[in-house]
Parts: C-alpha cells; structure tokens; sequence
C-alpha cells in the first residue's frame, strides 16, 4: 500500500513523511509539493489515500481533490491543513474528502485517521465534528460566501482571523501584491471598506469564531 503526500512546505512535508514511514513501515510513502505534482504522481502509481494541503501554490489543494475524484471515484483522500474554519472544512468534504485533520493534531492522530480511511471509513477531527454537528449551517447556505473562489474563502477566513497580510502570503506561497489584490476584490464583493468591517462581517457570517 502506499500514501502519496502532498504539501508545498518541504520541511513540513518531509518531517511528515518520515514520520509516516516510521510509523507505518509497511507504508510506500511517495510525497508532491504542489497539485499539478500530485495530478502527475496519481497517473504513475494510483496511491491507496492522498494527504493533502489546503493551501497549495497554482491548483488549489480542493481543486486538485476533486480533479483527482473526478478520475478515481474511490480515491481517498484526506486533508491535513492548519485550517480549522467550518467553511473549509465542509468545502474539502463536499469535494470528496473522507476525512479532515487540523495540522495541530498530535501524530497519534494523524496515524489512527490514515488507519481508519485506509480501513474505510471517515475521520474528522473529533473537534471539527462537534463543531460540524452543532455550529448552525449558516455559512453553508450564505450566497456571499458561495461566490466566492476556493482561494478568497481562503483568503477571507485568514483575514478576518486577523491574519497580517505578508503571512497569509508566505503561508499560502502567493506575492503581498496578490493577496492585496484579493483583499480589495473581497471587500468589493462583500461591501465593506474597512479590515475591521471585514473582521465583523466574518465573525457574524460564522467564518471564524469570536475570541473567548
């Protein structure tokens, strides 16, 4: 059997895969820095689960995963992400994900997730699943955040997380200009002309939570 892990990071991506082949030595574990990689790597050898990074340069990490579902119907794939907001959580699932992990997880859990998917079944983040289970939908069915790109929902939930700009940038391995460029697209889209008004207005949609 083999895992193919695909995050833009090396160093994270590395330290992950060695810790996957020493704790789970009968694992191949084959890695990918971006989507296009993946797409590449799935033709040569078709992987039993996919590791995948929310926020990957060039094709998006939820665009690769449906890409890639699109071709393998039964490919599992499950998403490690320092993400933890609802709204991209319920984005990777609706494009096929069969779990999600927040890269805060200790290494137990990321075990026990590639176990049981492998098994088949599911396995969200038993946080994200209580959140999942009793957070109001809110932001599911709120057509401001249903116009937007996989990238600004991205974007928007770092910022109205407080996130400053030059990391999101850095995180995301996209230019300052770019993200900027996003911001003034956002606040367009959803009429607001302040940071702060972008603040509030992800915290009353339910984007992010309320410090506290």
């Amino acid at each position: 059997m083999n895992i193919l892990l695909v995050d833009d990071h090396a160093v994270v991506r590395q330290g992950y895969a060695t810790l996957l082949r020493a704790l789970l030595p009968a694992m191949e574990v084959r890695e990918a820095a971006t989507g296009e990689d993946a797409l590449i790597r799935v033709q040569e050898a078709v992987p039993n689960l996919v590791i995948m990074d929310f926020g990957l340069p060039g094709i998006s990490g939820l665009e690769t995963t449906r890409r890639l579902r699109q071709r393998l119907p039964q490919l599992r794939v499950l998403f490690f992400s320092m993400h933890d907001e609802l709204p991209l959580v319920r984005q990777a699932l609706d494009a096929g994900a069969s779990g999600y992990l927040t890269k805060s997880s200790a290494p137990d859990v990321l075990i026990e997730a590639v176990r049981r998917i492998l098994a088949g079944h599911a396995y969200i983040e038993q946080p994200l699943a209580t959140q999942l289970v009793c957070h109001p939908q809110r932001d599911a069915s709120d057509p401001r955040l249903q116009s937007m790109t996989q990238r600004e929902l991205e974007i928007f939930v770092m910022l109205a997380k407080g996130t400053p700009a030059r990391l999101i940038a850095e995180q995301l391995s996209i230019s300052s200009k770019t993200v900027s460029n996003h911001l003034t697209l956002l606040k367009s889209k959803l009429q607001v002309s302040s940071h702060a008004e972008l603040v509030h207005l992800g915290i009353d949609m339910g984007v992010v939570r309320k410090a506290g």
